[in-house]
Formats: C-alpha cells, structure tokens, sequence
C-alpha cells in the first residue's frame, strides 16, 4: 500500500495514470470498461487505498426523489404487503416511490438495480433474494448509492440490514409446539429459495437440542417460488408414506405449510387441537392468508410495520447526511407467536 494520500478523483487519475474519464466509467459500472483497463484501476485502488465518495459523486448528478423498492417476488403476498407499507413511507416523506420484483431471478434483480442506476434514485431499499444474489454486483451498486437491505441479509452489504430475528421466532414456536404435545418435525425445502430459510432451519434445530429433542427434516424436493404445490406434493407422499416421526410439523414458512393442509384434508386427515385430530401443523410469517385457511393457521407473525418503518427511516436518514455511515447497522425485530387452530 502507497502512502500518498489520495484526496479527490483527480489526485487518483493523476498517480495511477489513467484518465479521470475512464476511472469516473469504471465506478459507474466496472464492467463497462476493457478488462485490462479495470485490472490496472483496481490494482491502483488496492496500491493506493482509495475509496471515492459515491454519496457527493450522486449529489454533483443532480438526483432525482425517487427511491427504488426492490423485492424478491411480486406475486408472494408476503412480500407484497412490506413492499405496500415501505412505499407509504416513501411517499409520506415527499419521495417518489419505483417499485421492481426480481421474480425469484438472480438476473432480474441485478437488471432492476441496473435500471434504477439509470433514474438517479436518491437512495434504494432492497429485498435481495438472499443466497441466490450475486453479492459482488449488489456490493458495487451499493457503494454507488445509498442502500438498505431488508427482510434478508447479504453480510456487509449495504449501509443496513433491518429484518425478523430468526433465532428468536423459531425458537419461540419450537418452545410452543413442544410444550402442547408431541416435538414437532421440521418441513423445509431441501434446496431453499426462501431468503431466510436455511437460517430457520439453523434455529430449528438449535431450539429442538435446546430442549433435549432430536431435530428432524423432512425436506421436499422443488424449485422456485411455488410453495403452496411443492407444499401439497411433497406433503402427500410424507403423509402417504407413513413414516412421519412426530404428529406435529413446523414448516419452513406458511406457503409451505398451506400446501401441507391441503394434503392433510384430501387425504383425510383432521389437522387440529382436538382429540380426533391427526396432525398439528404450524408455519412462520403470518402470511395474508393464514387466518383463512382451514382449519386457520398456527404461525409466527413478522413485523412488517415496524421493518417498513425501519428501512425507510435508516434511508432516509443516509441521504439526508450525504455520507457512509460510521458502521454498517443491523436491526432484527421479534416475532409474535399467532396460535390459531391448527396447532
């Protein structure tokens, strides 16, 4: 590392010997310089320890009031309704609000970041896909501008993360299950694509070895977005199957755990608390339509109102002072255990 102290875009232009023009290009979108060319500014980058302020960069571009709202999956109610609350945020605080789904696509989401670069947003709130997400990409928009994670988290990315406290809300409902009957099994996605899915699981089994338990997965195979049918396929051939180790199942989320009602009931198996009942199901999130299924779902409820007020408020916040914050900030809500009929 050099010790020449590097003050500005033109001080970094004149030791490195590349062009102000091009090093400007290169933190727009280091792709859309030649590959030797961004070999040569991040080799300079790392000599000389230099990091551009991107906050007084985007103010000097004259941006706009828009903020981007970027969301995993449009069509997930779940999503929908924090998205619903974060907009009204939004425009409340003289903003305008540009609201893009990834549709469960890696691609789609770095295209949507890469649209937003286009309109100069002020700041962006970002649902990433989670694991999926290509973190690097996601990584350089957010040093371009200012960025909050939300509901799932990519470590070190953006100048927040506000979110469920996935510990404490399963913990919370394992406790349930297991003090009002049998331990309960745990029905996932072998593959995940839910962003906090493989966290719930960590805490599964955590809470059952807590509790002198022996954790078991029944995991589904299945891809995509499609909980409630690989909740009903995959739940048939475990019901049908017999080997179920427990008469209570947590799953992974309440899509999944629609899907395994479904089953239960053409199956003909009594999903309940009462004495002829078969089966005690539960699900996490508090899914729009958990208090309509049948019979109404045990789950655990996340916070939208207070993530949504959160998220806008940390961003609101990091423009308003023009500059990185000090440390990147992580803010995990509890969940509220929701007993409806089904467990």
């Amino acid at each position: 590392m050099n010790d020449t102290k590097i003050k500005n875009m033109d001080d970094f232009a004149s030791v490195s010997g590349i062009s102000r023009p091009t090093i400007s290009k290169y933190f727009n979108d280091p792709d859309s310089v030649r590959k030797s060319t961004r070999e040569r500014i991040e080799k300079a980058l790392q000599q000389y320890d230099y990091r551009p302020n991107f906050y007084a960069m985007n103010q000097n571009r004259r941006l706009t009031k828009n903020v981007g709202i970027v969301i995993p999956y449009m069509a997930d109610p779940f999503f929908a309704e924090i998205a619903r609350n974060i907009e009204n945020h939004v425009m409340e605080a003289g903003f305008r609000p540009v609201v893009l789904g990834s549709h469960g696509d890696p691609e789609q989401e770095i295209e949507n970041l890469n649209n937003l670069r286009l309109i100069k947003p002020a700041g962006v709130l970002l649902g990433p896909l989670g694991r999926v997400s290509d973190s690097d990409r996601i990584a350089a928009f957010c040093q371009e501008v200012p960025t909050v994670l939300f509901d799932a988290n990519i470590e070190n990315v953006g100048e927040a993360f506000i979110g469920s406290d996935n510990d404490q809300s399963i913990d919370l409902i394992v406790d349930y299950l297991c003090r009002t009957g049998q331990p309960p099994a745990f029905f996932e996605m072998r593959i995940p694509t839910n962003p906090n899915a493989i966290k719930r699981r960590t805490a599964y089994i955590k809470s059952m070895n807590r509790l002198g338990h022996e954790p078991n997965l029944l995991q589904a195979e299945g891809e995509g977005w499609d909980f409630e049918e690989i909740g009903f396929r995959e739940g048939s051939r475990v019901i049908s199957e017999r080997t179920l180790p427990t008469d209570t199942i947590l799953c992974s989320n309440d899509r999944l755990a629609i899907g395994l009602l479904s089953a239960a009931y053409q199956l003909g198996l009594r999903v309940g608390l009462g004495p002829n009942c078969a089966l005690r199901i539960a699900g996490h999130d508090d899914h729009p339509f958990s208090r309509y299924t049948c019979p109404t779902l045990t789950t655990v409820s996340q916070d939208y109102a207070s993530i949504a007020a959160k998220s806008a408020e940390t961003l609101f916040g990091l423009i308003e002072s023009e500059q990185h914050g000090m440390s990147r900030r992580v803010t995990l809500f509890d969940g509220k255990l929701v007993m409806r009929g089904s467990a």
